[in-house]
């Protein structure tokens, strides 16, 4: 296996746990900001869903990191990130134009993000994970 098969892989699950990671913690420091948010973009209940996602970011990226069911925590991740580009960052429904294009650059983002997500569920976790234990190394 070449450099780019054994860590890149290895790597990729690293910086996306990071992404996570950091939001998870990003969103604990400043609570009540995330809740007021969350209120201001009509989400029902924002702490109680605030609580469901930081479980969903910690359990995503620490099963990123891990490389432990990946490919189950990366379909969690990117099913919460879906969710939350359409529920907090609905750039279509704001007129100021300033406004829309920050919003739009989250979303974006945030697409970018699900579209990795969805390649470590395609092609799993690489061979640095332990969903990966004692495998032998296949050549193509």
């Amino acid at each position: 296996m070449s450099f780019s098969e054994t860590i890149s892989p290895l790597l990729g699950r690293f910086a996306l746990a990071w992404f996570f990671l950091s939001g998870a913690m990003d969103n604990i420091n400043h609570w009540h900001q995330t809740i007021h948010q969350m209120a201001e973009s009509n989400i029902p209940a924002a702490p109680l869903m605030l609580v469901f996602a930081l479980i969903c970011m910690f359990l995503g990226g620490i099963s990123l990191i891990l490389g432990f069911h990946t490919r189950h925590g990366a379909v969690l991740l990117f099913g919460f990130t879906l969710a939350v580009s359409l529920a907090m960052h609905d750039f279509w429904r704001i007129a100021d134009p300033g406004l829309r294009a920050a919003e739009f650059e989250i979303f974006s983002r945030n697409i970018a993000i699900a579209g990795g997500l969805l390649l470590m569920v395609g092609m799993g976790p690489g061979p640095f994970a332990i969903d990966n234990p004692g495998k032998p190394k296949q050549r193509h």
